[in-house]
């Protein structure tokens, strides 16, 4: 995010009023039919969870970033203070619980028997983390020094904890675990934003580690690149690129996916190419697609047979690909959205992602998926036993979320005025800020500075949490 505690931000909202607010899917609006936080339990006696907003988007077309960002070009942008008409109604803590959408892949992997269908899904579901930022052109809300987020879907199979473990630099610390004892996935994202004149860009730093505990087995990988374009004049549009190495350190099996970058006539764009091999390099298969769509394996042999072709001038159709192309080993493909790919189908391959249908007021609510829109909702008896930092009890991204543009502004002023004071009043008594729910140390498999989940969160003694809000 661009916000700073070192800025007083001198933008407001006052005089720019919300539209209306809007039942932006009358027929599906609340699902559970009551409007007053409850949550309906469904016949199989799982929750239903909402599929809209409150409120609609705030429109930016009013707003130019330029007239912000053109003092800052090359400079790191954590300390650069937006406003909030750029944001989406979510923390940065909550974005990262969107790795989580597609843990049926992690299922998968967990569930396989074949060290590598084990690390093509476990590649599949690195791809499908950033594929909910396609076309996510606003920016989450920075968290507050000690936020936190926790997310229990006992329908998916999993939990998930994180914490704002630094302000200066900004780090977010995660950790997810199966109900079943069957994975453990955890990291620590500090991503370095820069202002490139017409860009934005966010450099990933970071571990990222999955634990099959079934097959003693752990992959690390880092993220690639983000980029937003037409930051000034446009349509915005984001891109990622770069190489994603993702290793097996029990196996010696290693990953490489290169997200290519568009290109000058946008040829590449999207695109992600690359190949699992073993420990002594040979290739085991090769992997193709986009991140916005769907990825794709074929052996080696039928890849290269297929560029050879391509390049003597063979002609390769466009296939929309079929029904029997998509049968996958699970009840996934149920879930597969009918949509004709871009993506030149290879004879043969074999499906191991593809990206879930957005809803269709998807527009209005930031282009927020289904999983995305369900993150930031407060259930009937939840403030009680939530911990008093979680993002959702923010008041200015609340305030956002129902459309309220004007307090959620204030409020986020406020808060990181009261954040300043804070760090000011620990300054002047010489105190360290001491994280609650992780603890720095070393990656256990890359030997990297991490930080590492110190438990008892689920306990859910919430005592001495600090009050940031």
């Amino acid at each position: 995010g661009f916000d700073s505690d070192n800025s007083s931000g001198d933008f407001s909202e006052a005089n720019h009023k919300v539209p209306e607010m809007l039942d932006l899917d009358p027929h599906q609006s609340n699902r559970t039919g009551k409007h007053n936080g409850e949550t309906e339990i469904q016949e199989n006696g799982i929750k239903r969870h909402r599929t809209s907003l409150p409120a609609p988007m705030f429109s930016r077309s009013d707003f130019s970033v330029w007239s912000i960002l053109k003092k800052c070009i090359g400079l790191e942008l954590s300390k650069i203070t937006m406003p909030i008409v750029f944001n989406e109604p979510l923390s940065f803590l909550q974005r990262i619980t969107e790795y989580m959408e597609h843990i049926y892949l992690i299922n998968k992997a967990c569930s396989h028997a074949d060290p590598l269908e084990r690390m093509q899904a476990v590649a599949a579901f690195a791809v499908s983390a950033v594929a909910s930022q396609w076309e996510r052109t606003g920016k989450p809300f920075n968290p507050l020094l000690g936020e936190t987020y926790e997310l229990t879907r006992e329908d998916l199979g999993f939990r998930f904890i994180s914490e704002q473990v630094s302000h200066h630099p900004p780090i977010s610390a995660f950790y997810s675990e199966g109900l079943n004892k069957d994975f453990i996935f955890h990291g620590s994202i500090y991503p370095k934003l820069k202002f490139w004149g017409k860009s934005i860009e966010a450099e990933p730093r970071g571990t990222i580690t999955l634990e099959l505990l079934k097959h003693n087995e752990a992959y690390t990988w880092t993220n690639p690149t983000c980029c937003v374009h037409n930051v000034i004049i446009g349509k915005l549009w984001l891109e990622q690129y770069g190489v994603v190495e993702i290793v097996n350190h029990s196996t010696g099996d290693k990953c490489v996916l290169n997200f290519k970058p568009c290109g000058l006539f946008g040829k590449e764009l999207h695109r992600v190419e690359g190949y699992i091999q073993d420990k002594h390099r040979k290739k085991l298969c090769v992997i193709y697609g986009k991140w916005t769509e769907c990825l794709w394996c074929t052996d080696p042999t039928t890849y290269e047979t297929y560029k050879k072709s391509e390049k003597r001038g063979g002609e390769q159709k466009k296939k929309s690909v079929s029904e029997d192309d998509i049968k996958s080993e699970n009840d996934e493909a149920d879930d597969m959205p009918e949509v004709q790919d871009t993506v030149q189908f290879i004879p043969g391959s074999k499906l191991l992602w593809r990206i879930n249908c957005r809803p269709p007021n998807s527009s209005q609510m930031y282009n927020f998926t289904s999983f995305a829109v369900s993150l930031n909702e407060l259930e009937k008896g939840m403030e009680a036993i939530l911990a008093p930092t979680d993002c959702r009890l923010r008041p200015d991204i609340r305030n956002m979320e129902n459309g309220n543009m004007d307090v959620a502004s204030k409020e986020k002023e406020r808060l990181e005025e009261k954040q300043r004071a804070a760090r000011k009043e620990r300054a002047k008594d010489e105190v360290e800020w001491h994280t609650r729910w992780f603890h720095q140390g070393t990656n256990p498999y890359t030997g990297t500075p991490d930080w590492l989940y110190s438990g008892g969160y689920f306990d859910r003694n919430f005592s001495d949490c600090p009050d940031i809000y």
